[in-house]
């Protein structure tokens, strides 16, 4: 009984020990994993803390903006969404979008309103009937020559303007990093492209307005011949020209600009493609563009008609005022529309489900900046169901 009582006593004492141990062992282990939870828990505060790498940020109160929607998300956006996307876009690299438009847009819209004060006294001296020959001979040589420069600065900032809102819109949509510097470097090579779509698109306008002039000539046949019928369809077909083909082509032209810096395509590729992106979204790209045009309009017609042709009782400094005023609300309208034009890219392409890969736009951008692209790069993104 002593041996066995031993025995029972040895046994008791191993499993207590055991016991003891594996308690010991348990207890630190639940540590270990109550510290590696809490250890992941704040990983995973901190990194959802972190900006989201969209197009445009917001915090999770708000009410999710455009560019949080999923791609083919994007076709359901209104002309509301679109243009408070577009308003919304400069807050993210505010110092860049200052500079362009310090830099492009302003010159353009400064010459667009500025011109007429050059022009208007040489018209007003051709128009004069005292004025000699031989001076008229001199003016118009001055004229012809300065509506030739003018139109040289307006293309050339145009196109670089767009260049430049384009690039860099795309840059934040891609996560890129921003800043004028790399917009400016990436210019070179976008303008090459966007000139050779505007040639094309030149072409077409050169048409256009061939069938435009044919039309004036035919409402002055119908003045002199008191042609009612005959004015009545000329007008009417003047106003239909203007109001749809005209607005057609602006919009397929602004459409094709964007694709030319974003894609691998441009010239009549790039209007191919714009025909495409448009269909099934032209209304609303009309609605964008004869809104412009619109707005355009009215400040030329407000400038010239304060600024330039103002009475005597309007004072220089009044009409210095007025002029400036104007000059800064047409900066911001040819800013919103460059902005307006890069937003409406995106949501073609979602409407005709064609797929946007952002590693590819990415690679693509970096190209204009001499980056290393991979031959695999495919940007073109052909459609696919989303």
């Amino acid at each position: 009984p002593h041996s066995l009582f031993h025995s029972s006593s040895s046994t008791t004492s191993h499993l207590d020990l055991n016991t003891f141990s594996t308690l010991i062992s348990l207890a630190l282990y639940l540590t270990d994993y109550q510290d590696n939870s809490i250890q992941t828990h704040k990983i995973q505060i901190k990194t959802s803390s972190k900006p989201r790498t969209i197009f445009n940020p917001r915090k999770k109160s708000q009410k999710p903006q455009s560019m949080d929607l999923q791609p083919e998300e994007l076709q359901f956006l209104t002309l509301t969404d679109i243009l408070k996307e577009s308003i919304s876009i400069p807050k993210l690299s505010p110092k860049t979008f200052y500079l362009i438009t310090l830099s492009l847009i302003f010159p353009l819209s400064f010459a667009i309103l500025a011109h007429s004060l050059f022009t208007h006294p040489i018209l007003t001296h051709l128009q004069d009937p005292s004025t000699p020959i031989q001076s008229q001979s001199h003016e118009w040589a001055l004229l012809l020559l300065f509506q030739f420069f003018y139109l040289l600065f307006l293309f050339t900032f145009s196109l670089l303007s767009t260049a430049a809102v384009v690039f860099t819109v795309a840059s934040l949509y891609t996560s890129k990093p921003v800043s004028f510097s790399s917009t400016m470097s990436a210019i070179p090579l976008v303008f090459r492209r966007l000139f050779n779509t505007f040639m094309w698109v030149s072409m077409l306008m050169l048409v256009y307005n061939l069938v435009f002039i044919f039309l004036l000539v035919l409402i002055i046949v119908a003045v002199d011949t008191n042609s009612t019928f005959l004015l009545f369809f000329s007008l009417l077909l003047a106003f239909v020209l203007f109001l749809f083909v005209h607005v057609y082509i602006t919009a397929l032209w602004h459409l094709a600009s964007v694709i030319s810096v974003l894609e691998p395509i441009y010239g009549f590729a790039a209007m191919k493609k714009s025909y495409e992106l448009l269909k099934g979204k032209v209304l609303m790209a009309g609605v964008f563009v004869f809104g412009y045009l619109s707005l355009c309009g009215l400040i030329n017609g407000t400038f010239a008609a304060v600024v330039v042709h103002g009475d005597s009782n309007t004072s220089v400094f009044v009409r210095i005022m007025v002029g400036g005023f104007l000059v800064g609300v047409l900066v911001i309208v040819n800013l919103v529309g460059l902005l307006v034009q890069s937003v409406f890219y995106y949501v073609c392409k979602s409407f005709h489900h064609q797929g946007i890969d952002k590693l590819a736009l990415h690679d693509h951008l970096g190209g204009y900046l001499g980056e290393y692209v991979p031959l695999k790069s495919n940007i073109q993104m052909e459609s696919m169901d989303i």
